[in-house]
């Protein structure tokens, strides 16, 4: 891996070679926060724009990526995700890793990021381990007219249910703002694109880190981001690009 932007402070930075964990940690460090939340998105794209090859991020990523998500995963106090992605990635708890335990100590981090569910219906398999055996309890964010005995399924099984939205559906402009009443303010979002697309139409997104797969997958794959159509296109600035093996990864913040 290897530093393109911004100019490399040291000549080891544009050499091709592994970055430690502490040294991605650095890099991706999250701003100083004045009480609110900081919300941060990590996609992954192939060079025609799909957000995910037949269903699953995966076929696009490599181990430099991986590497740059356990990372981020890492710095961050909550992982919020749709349904959707729940489903078809199979997520599982969030784990502890003995890289971060010390960083995260010293800004009074849970031992692992709570991982927080936006879901209309609560269509989720509450007997999975991402809802029983996590190492920190999972959110899961609704709706105030969200279906009672999904309600109750959800916290039957351990998570904690929070309304986020009137009727059956989560306002993404809330996200932000539940979560850090509850000291979650580093967040870091991974989809799917329907969620990051409302995010980005709310205008709470602060942070894209996107990784270019030097791929091509065809397809009828939605975009990273697949929302309303915004009114004008919001503004984001170019932070940092890292690469590796013809991967891209890059960052932008919000203007």
């Amino acid at each position: 891996m290897r530093r393109l932007f911004p100019s490399p402070p040291t000549p080891s930075d544009t050499e091709e070679r592994t970055w430690d964990l502490d040294e991605l940690a650095d890099a991706y460090a999250y701003p100083e926060t004045t009480g609110g939340a900081w919300l941060r998105a990590n996609m992954v794209s192939s060079l025609d724009g799909a957000a995910h090859h037949e269903g699953r991020s995966q076929p696009l990523s490599s181990d430099a990526d991986m590497r740059i998500f356990g990372t981020l995963r890492g710095l961050a106090d909550a992982v919020v995700v749709g349904a959707e992605t729940v489903r078809q990635e199979g997520y599982r708890p969030a784990r502890a890793r003995e890289a971060f335990a010390a960083r995260r100590a010293a800004l009074g981090q849970g031992p692992a990021p709570v991982i927080a569910i936006v879901s209309a219906g609560l269509d989720l398999d509450f007997s999975l381990p991402l809802f029983t055996r996590p190492l920190v309890p999972t959110l899961v964010l609704t709706g105030e007219d969200a279906p009672a005995d999904r309600v109750a399924a959800a916290r039957a099984a351990g998570a904690e249910v929070i309304v986020a939205g009137e009727g059956r559906r989560v306002d993404p402009a809330r996200v932000p703002g539940v979560l850090a009443e509850r000291g979650l303010v580093r967040l870091l979002t991974e989809g799917g694109p329907v969620l990051l697309g409302q995010f980005a139409s709310a205008g709470v997104l602060d942070e894209m880190c996107l990784s270019l797969a030097p791929l091509v997958a065809s397809g009828t794959s939605p975009r990273i981001v697949n929302g309303p159509s915004m009114a004008v296109p919001e503004r984001f600035v170019l932070a940092s690009v890292l690469e590796e093996a013809g991967f891209l990864f890059t960052r932008y913040r919000r203007v």
